[in-house]
């Protein structure tokens, strides 16, 4: 297919052509669907599955306002009103949600159908915005954006002004763009390089987000709708062993905790035309901006305040979900709750500023698919709110609930046991329970401290995600001070408790069972705490260390002339055992097969030890410089180890068409050069 528009051609940079009538190996069109999605395109659920999970989750619906109504009308005790009020709202708030949560993925598989495209007359231009990542992180964002199918130009947009970027840049072919000041981060970025580059369609990426070869060719199609704005895929994450993934889950799994949010969530708002973008791996269409006055600078979210205005002005929206590009997740608690707090932060500003429940423009479906995303930050509260109660019961004696035990714990048990079963056939697999209260635990603090700020008003700043090396020593993540509190006063409380029940204390127990029950409902609160906690102080999501992240490959090479195994490789180094005693000193060549290709590599011996065979382990560093090499690396490393699963099909016949990189010279803007110099440039 080809989209064909009454608009400028495309420029000059011409990348190895995919053969147009080639296969797509993204597409998931035989394969049964998978109870968790994998990484290429969903097929459509069953009618006969549709149904059955509808049904679970309005049943679910039923019983819950069912049993609502009778907490309401027959069980709340007045004679307690500081515990029985709060916990009849935790409750309707819970309910609220999933009513949310069943509207929200009524049907995840809703999306236009359209064909992959191997050529477009549209200016096709890839940004990729950076502020502070390491050369170890851009460089193979930056070479996977140039080596995409479909004509474009890739412009690295460096909000830090760095030499070594503009000469990665030219080394390996890229656009460097500068502006003279830095306001509104990332949005400010955009918008001036929205000013200077002429262009039509503008795929972002951010500095970390490797992109698969087809990633133009699954997107634009969608474009050929004229009313199409945006374009947004899943968020993925080849850094496996971060804060985020699950550490113990199946080898093919790689679960990781936004999962549910980028293959599920989003997906079911197609159905709304409420899929909003999400910053990087999306097309955003540049008239669509213009029409808005650019993209958002009032919050630090800038990406789901652009899509509100788009949305209130008449413009759609796709989610395709299939995931074509990969990036790094937060590698420790603290980044983790970081990037949470300024998100929440960024959700409540949007609240105060354009909130998407009262603004006009927006349908009644997008107002409630934009609560069921900007309310979710509240929900930080009810966990609080779940943490205290129990506590307070057992250190008071006081009931909350009026009803005799069998009576409650029926009623209850039927509609815990339903929502849950609605939360899991909804979620399609995607929902883990206890490591999804853990990470709610985890980002419970930042949580608080972000909705809280929808009062305050206080000003927050646009910060990067750390990413790549951020210690030189590991050293242990702080423990939020909520996380803390609660244990320390579980274990008070349960003292307490103790000492009651022998008549230590003035506290009575008049209802025997609803204190045991709120025991142990405080004993099961502390164990997942104290899941969390263990988490969050884990030496193995301690900060980063490395710069780059690291590949287990166990490959056969040659190291100082004698041979060697390759265990592990990343952009900046290897672990390799050597045969023989290669000279420890100085630099050496470094050769090896990978995917096809003859690589060879400068490299030293920064470490050395000997095995438990007495065979000689060498930790070898990679010339610092940016090379054809380090580049040529990058791209078979991430397409054979990092990218999805799909694009193996591709390393046959797709490696051996990738650029070959080398020293070029490419336009480099900067400050000096002022937009005007930057359109000129960009349209040589």
């Amino acid at each position: 297919m080809t989209i064909r528009f009454p608009l400028r051609q495309a420029g000059r940079i011409t990348l190895p052509a995919a053969d147009a009538g080639a296969s797509s190996p993204h597409r998931a069109t035989d394969r049964p669907r998978r109870h968790v999605p994998g990484r290429g395109l969903p097929v459509a659920e069953s009618p006969r599955r549709a149904r059955a999970i509808h049904l679970v989750a309005l049943l679910a619906l039923l019983v819950t306002a069912v049993y609502l109504a009778w907490r309401i009308a027959f069980t709340v005790d007045p004679s307690v009103p500081w515990l029985s009020i709060p916990l009849v709202v935790l409750e309707i708030h819970a309910a609220l949600g999933l009513a949310l949560f069943t509207f929200s993925l009524w049907d995840v598989d809703r999306r236009p159908h359209v064909d992959d495209v191997h050529s477009s007359d549209e200016r096709i231009v890839v940004f990729i915005p950076t502020y502070n990542e390491s050369i170890e992180i851009l460089l193979p964002t930056v070479a996977a954006a140039i080596a995409m199918r479909v004509t474009h130009e890739t412009w690295v947009l460096d909000d830090g002004a760095r030499t070594e970027v503009a000469r990665l840049a030219e080394d390996l072919g890229a656009r460097y763009l500068a502006r003279p000041n830095h306001e509104h981060a990332k949005a400010g970025n955009l918008n001036y390089a929205l000013g200077s580059v002429p262009a039509d369609l503008v795929a972002i990426l951010d500095a970390d987000h490797v992109a698969s070869p087809d990633f133009l060719v699954h997107t634009l199609g969608y474009f050929a709708d004229p009313a199409i704005a945006v374009v947004q895929t899943p968020q993925d994450f080849y850094n496996q062993d971060s804060f985020e993934h699950d550490p113990d889950g199946p080898a093919d799994d790689h679960y990781h905790e936004q999962q549910l949010f980028y293959r599920i969530l989003q997906p079911g708002k197609n159905r709304w035309n409420a899929a909003f973008w999400c910053g990087t791996g999306a097309v955003v269409r540049v008239a669509a901006l213009d029409d808005i006055g650019g993209v958002a600078t009032d919050t630090i979210t800038e990406d789901i305040h652009t899509t509100i205005r788009l949305h209130r002005r008449g413009w759609k929206t796709v989610y395709h979900n299939e995931v074509l590009a990969r990036g790094l997740a937060a590698s420790d608690a603290d980044t983790y709750q970081g990037q949470r707090l300024r998100w929440g932060t960024g959700a409540m500003q949007v609240l105060r500023r354009e909130n998407p429940l009262v603004v006009s423009g927006l349908t009644l479906a997008q107002r409630l698919a934009y609560a069921s995303t900007l309310l979710g930050w509240f929900d930080a509260w009810r966990s609080l709110g779940y943490l205290v109660l129990p506590i307070a019961v057992v250190v008071t004696g006081a009931v909350p609930i009026r009803a005799d035990a069998t009576t409650f714990l029926v009623a209850f048990g039927a509609t815990f046991t339903l929502q849950q079963l609605a939360l899991a056939a909804l979620s399609r697999g995607s929902h883990r329970p206890l490591l999804s209260v853990v990470f709610e635990l985890v980002r419970m603090t930042a949580n608080l401290r972000a909705t809280t700020t929808l009062i305050t008003r206080r000003q927050a700043r646009f910060s990067v995600t750390p990413k790549g090396r951020q210690a030189d020593l590991r050293r242990r993540v702080h423990v939020p001070l909520p996380l803390r509190g609660v244990l320390v006063a579980s274990v008070a409380a349960a003292t307490w408790f103790a000492l009651s029940l022998l008549g230590a204390t003035g506290v009575r127990y008049p209802v025997p069972w609803a204190v045991v029950a709120a025991f142990g409902w405080m004993v099961v609160n502390a164990g997942l705490v104290f899941i969390a906690v263990t988490r969050i102080r884990a030496a193995r999501y301690a900060p980063e260390r490395r710069a780059s992240v690291r590949f287990e490959v166990g490959l056969d090479g040659e190291y100082a002339g004698h041979p060697c195994r390759i265990l592990d490789l990343s952009l900046t180094g290897a672990r390799i055992v050597a045969d023989g005693s290669p000279e420890p000193d100085g630099d050496h060549a470094l050769s090896f097969g990978l995917a096809g290709r003859s690589m060879t590599i400068t490299a030293a011996a920064r470490s050395r030890r000997f095995g438990d065979d007495g065979r000689l382990v060498l930790g070898l560093g990679f010339a610092e410089r940016v090379t054809a090499q380090r580049a040529e690396l990058a791209l078979a490393l991430f397409r054979t180890r990092a990218l999805p699963v799909a694009d193996l099909a591709d390393v046959g016949d797709g490696l051996d068409r990738l650029p070959v990189f080398g020293l070029r010279s490419s336009p480099t803007l900067t400050p000096d050069a002022g937009g005007a110099a930057g359109a000129a440039g960009a349209a040589a």
